[in-house]
């Protein structure tokens, strides 16, 4: 139980309402800034505004998933208030205090540094990235339906980056009867793809693997899909870009190309929030747990 520990949630969208009821659950003490618009009564949580002395005794800071931009405005879907979190908030944050969010811009890295809190990336983590490319591998093939005048079964499908996003997307679409490829730039990923009954190739080789494909889904965040690789491909095609923000495609060539190319980050919170919520509320619970019995041993 979270009995006497201090929660703030500052902002987020209909994933943090899993959090908030997880941590009420476990009796927490939970306040919440950036929720003045939520219809939702939760027992055991209170609204505040978003004050200094709110940070003052708060043993856990948690931020929406992309927890601020790069001048500190914090994305809160239900209030029409901004909320911006400054040096002079963190500033009150007791020592032992964690920030936990889903990815951290440098501005909120070098304000958790100047002040000495860890700060917890939760994206970075694999059990949560794992649990993620569930409801992000099903978001893509409803894009795909949506975008594509043929079925997934029978498609030629390549999927670049064969990481935590990218087995899941590969053994979906291998699942729903598509033929298989999978960009890997390490010998152990070729193997295991191989093993997995899939048809890996080098990225170095890419530009030789598209030329007859329906559909292709990348998740390297960096440029792959270059106007080179794009020129090789057929004008049926459609790309879905699942890498963060500005993903890894020419998405100015691909429309002069006349190629559909759709950039697709943060899928699970868009196609199954309330999955996206239970997952991210199940880890932090289990860190803030930890933490307080860490503390408690220490004493």
């Amino acid at each position: 139980m979270l009995t006497g520990t201090h929660v703030l949630l500052l902002g987020g969208d209909a994933r943090a309402l899993e959090v908030i009821r997880k941590l009420a659950e476990l009796d927490a003490a939970v306040t919440l800034a950036g929720f003045d618009g939520l219809h939702t009564p939760f027992d055991g949580a209170v609204h505040a505004e978003l004050t200094e002395e709110l940070f003052e005794r708060v043993d856990a800071l948690i931020l929406p998933v992309v927890g601020t931009d790069d001048n500190g405005e914090i994305t809160a879907v239900f209030s029409d208030r901004e909320l911006k979190l400054t040096d002079a908030h963190v500033s009150r944050l007791p020592k032992h205090c964690k920030v936990y969010t889903g990815m951290a811009k440098p501005y909120l890295r070098q304000l958790c540094s100047k002040h000495g809190l860890e700060l917890v990336e939760l994206l970075e983590r694999d059990d949560v990235a794992i649990y993620n490319s569930i409801p992000t591998a099903e978001g893509a093939i409803m894009m795909a339906i949506q975008n594509t005048d043929i079925t997934i079964h029978g498609s030629n499908s390549v999927v670049l980056g064969i990481g935590r996003t990218g087995f899941t997307m590969a053994r979906t679409l291998q699942g729903l009867g598509a033929k298989v490829q999978v960009g890997v730039r390490r010998v152990e990923h070729f193997a295991r793809s191989e093993e997995m009954g899939l048809n890996p190739f080098y990225i170095k080789d890419l530009q030789l693997h598209v030329g007859n494909i329906d559909l292709l889904f990348n998740t390297i965040p960096t440029m792959i899909v270059t106007a080179q690789i794009i020129a090789k491909m057929p004008s049926r095609a459609v790309i879905i870009d699942l890498a963060s923000k500005p993903g890894g495609t020419d998405f100015r060539f691909a429309e002069k190309r006349g190629i559909k190319a759709l950039l697709a980050p943060g899928l699970p919170g868009i196609v199954a929030p309330k999955t996206a919520g239970r997952i991210l509320a199940d880890c932090l619970s289990r860190l803030i747990l930890d933490d307080v019995r860490l503390r408690g041993d220490g004493q």
